[in-house]
């Protein structure tokens, strides 16, 4: 388990700062699947992962729906067959907050159930 696994989110209001370049970085040591990507200008945390059959990319996707539920923080997520798409930003400041990366090793947690 990494530090951030054992995390849990903390309410975010809007104005809080954005995740520094230095925090993203220490951040995705940490998370070696996921990649930073830019969508309309926003950072957002993404990784795919897959799966043999689509029974098991839908279970993965209603682990991380219960997941964001308890943690009140949620994702974009893309499910296909064989294959989870999940992103994970705070859309309260347009941007990644450490909440995004802490669930992100918690999703990386789910898949060891699938």
């Amino acid at each position: 388990m990494n530090e951030l696994q054992s995390q849990a989110c903390e309410p975010c209001r809007k104005g809080a700062p954005l995740a520094t370049d230095a925090e993203v970085e220490e951040n995705l040591r940490q998370l070696p699947d996921w990649q930073v990507i830019s969508v309309d200008g926003i950072q957002r945390l993404t990784r795919s992962y897959k799966f043999k059959t689509f029974r098991q990319a839908l279970a993965f996707t209603n682990q991380v729906g219960e997941l964001a539920e308890t943690q009140q923080h949620h994702p974009a997520i893309l499910t296909e067959w064989g294959k989870v798409t999940v992103s994970w930003w705070t859309h309260k400041i347009g941007g990644l907050h450490q909440n995004d990366f802490i669930m992100a090793a918690k999703t990386d947690l789910l898949v060891e159930n699938v």
